[in-house]
């Protein structure tokens, strides 16, 4: 019988993650390892961790985020997998995050910086300038009463270019908008 995998307890405190979601199938066959005390349900692998959960985000002191299969399903309860390399640790000190946005899905999320993907061109921050910044781009992609100070043909080019700059820069919103005039 195989000896089953159980990482060490301390191996996921303090760290930044993000989870791809999948069919609930991908458990069948594997032993619960954890349940939490607020549901969670977690599979260890030599290759990754499965949690089971109806929430997501900050957990503890983690920062834990799910992608949502396309197209979503209609479940409070997902599955999430990860693999152990894209565990990265995680502290509000240091400048450990990047903002990316999707133009087309009008969402923006931050990534760590140990993520393969990084190009090494957005902004790194801390976790309370990414909120900050996060909280900007949201503001720039949902409302559009901020548009009216500025002459311009189309508004999404407009966004653009700010939510660029955002991103790429560490001038404040308001610097950005003044250039912009």
């Amino acid at each position: 019988m195989e000896k089953i995998f159980r990482p060490s307890p301390n191996s996921f405190k303090n760290t930044f993650c993000v989870f791809h979601e999948e069919s609930l199938d991908s458990i069948n066959g594997l032993e619960l390892q954890y349940d939490s005390k607020s549901g969670s349900k977690y599979y260890y692998t030599k290759v990754g961790m499965y949690r089971l959960s109806n929430h997501w985000g900050r957990l503890a002191n983690n920062k834990w985020r799910l992608e949502p299969l396309e197209p979503e399903i209609d479940s409070k309860i997902k599955l999430g997998f990860a693999p152990w390399t894209n565990f990265y640790p995680d502290n509000t000190l240091e400048e450990l995050y990047y903002l990316e946005a999707n133009y087309l899905k009008k969402t923006v999320n931050y990534q760590h910086k140990k993520n393969p993907n990084y190009d090494n061109k957005a902004i790194l921050r801390s976790s309370f300038e990414t909120t900050k910044r996060i909280k900007q781009v949201r503001n720039l992609f949902n409302l559009t009463s901020w548009a009216k100070y500025f002459d311009y043909d189309d508004l999404d080019v407009l966004r653009k270019k700010i939510i660029d700059k955002l991103i790429l820069t560490n001038k404040s919103l308001e610097e950005i908008k003044r250039e912009l005039k």
